[in-house]
């Protein structure tokens, strides 16, 4: 049975791949530069780094993550010459 966490994130990436749509009700979605691997997520002063997965949808590569301290799903594509 996958986590809630992971339902979110699969939930959030496919509606980006298929429509190319960075919007959820029920989360916030951020998309960063291309080939990011890390986000640095601060809340009022205090920062933490949030690391983002790699995975493999519909043969596009995207990275993401979901954080359950601001409620934000952050999405950043692989880039195309990176891909193999």
């Amino acid at each position: 049975m996958q986590s809630e966490e992971k339902k979110i994130l699969f939930r959030v990436m496919e509606n980006y791949i298929h429509t190319n749509n960075a919007t959820d009700e029920q989360v916030k979605v951020t998309c960063l530069a291309v080939d990011k691997t890390s986000h640095v997520e601060k809340i009022g002063e205090d920062g933490r780094i949030i690391m983002l997965e790699e995975y493999r949808l519909d043969g596009k590569i995207i990275r993401a993550s979901y954080s359950a301290r601001s409620n934000t799903v952050y999405l950043s594509l692989k880039s195309m010459q990176a891909v193999a």
